[in-house]
């Protein structure tokens, strides 16, 4: 990494296993050769096992750490993960406003990957009203995408379209549905934006089951390559390109649970 990399923010929790979450984020962005900054929205404590505890921040306290990172470096596109509660998205998505010019990819992270809850139930809507509208790409997996879209299961690409169109109603300017949940042999993501043709792009499922992070991985791979410059459907088949090989090295390290994609993955650059 050079003196002039491009300079990423990522707001969302902290995964202590370092599988997930900013730590995720981090690694991904600098793997692709992105200067990373981070704001801390909420701690959890878990592991590749699980979630035993999250601890969420003052909202207050969450927009200084974004204010002061935005503030002083030259940011070229943000990522949100988890964050928690209403509070802190009406006031993520209020100080994102203030700041149009940048590209905003949400990860609207409901549960973690062993099924433990990362949002209150009472923050779906305020995501869906409040902080799509800031969102110029929003990547939910096929449960996120069911509970924000509400137009019922998912389980194939005409479904997932109907629902990505539905966020885009919501004032998202793009939407990429992923397509991991559905039990095939291979993955189909659908990436839909206004005005054009629906997107899709299918890959092998890699039999493993190291897939801790895989959401965050992504995301955070996209907006660093948003970071360089690149469209969003370059941007995101390098991204997705770099998740598969991840996953198919294989365990990023060694746990007793789901562990994470292997972020020494060769990126697209």
């Amino acid at each position: 990494m050079t003196s002039t990399a491009p300079v990423a923010l990522t707001i969302a929790g902290s995964d202590p296993s370092g599988g997930a979450g900013v730590q995720a984020d981090l690694k991904t962005f600098h793997q692709h050769g992105v200067y990373g900054a981070s704001a801390i929205t909420l701690i959890t404590v878990q592991n590749t096992v699980g979630v035993s505890s999250v601890q969420t921040l003052d909202p207050a306290l969450v927009v200084a750490q974004i204010e002061a990172v935005l503030d002083d470096l030259n940011v070229r596109a943000i990522k949100t993960g988890a964050l928690g509660n209403a509070a802190i998205i009406r006031a993520v998505a209020r100080c994102l406003a203030k700041r149009p010019s940048l590209f905003v990819v949400v990860d609207p992270v409901m549960l973690s990957k062993n099924g433990n809850p990362l949002l209150e139930p009472d923050a779906v809507a305020v995501l869906r009203d409040e902080l799509l509208a800031r969102a110029d790409l929003v990547t939910p997996n096929v449960p996120e995408a069911e509970a924000l879209a509400q137009t019922g299961r998912i389980d194939d690409e005409s479904s997932a379209i109907l629902a990505a169109n539905r966020l885009l109603s919501a004032g998202a300017r793009a939407v990429l549905v992923k397509g991991g949940h559905i039990e095939r042999d291979e993955c189909t993501d659908v990436l839909v934006r206004r005005d054009e043709p629906p997107f899709a792009h299918t890959l092998a499922r890699v039999p493993t089951r190291h897939t801790h992070g895989t959401g965050c991985t992504l995301s955070a791979a996209i907006t660093a390559q948003i970071a360089h410059g690149r469209a969003l459907r370059e941007a995101y088949v390098r991204a997705r390109a770099y998740l598969q090989r991840a996953l198919e090295r294989g365990p990023g390290c060694v746990g007793h649970g789901i562990g994470p994609v292997d972020h020494f993955a060769e990126p697209a650059l």
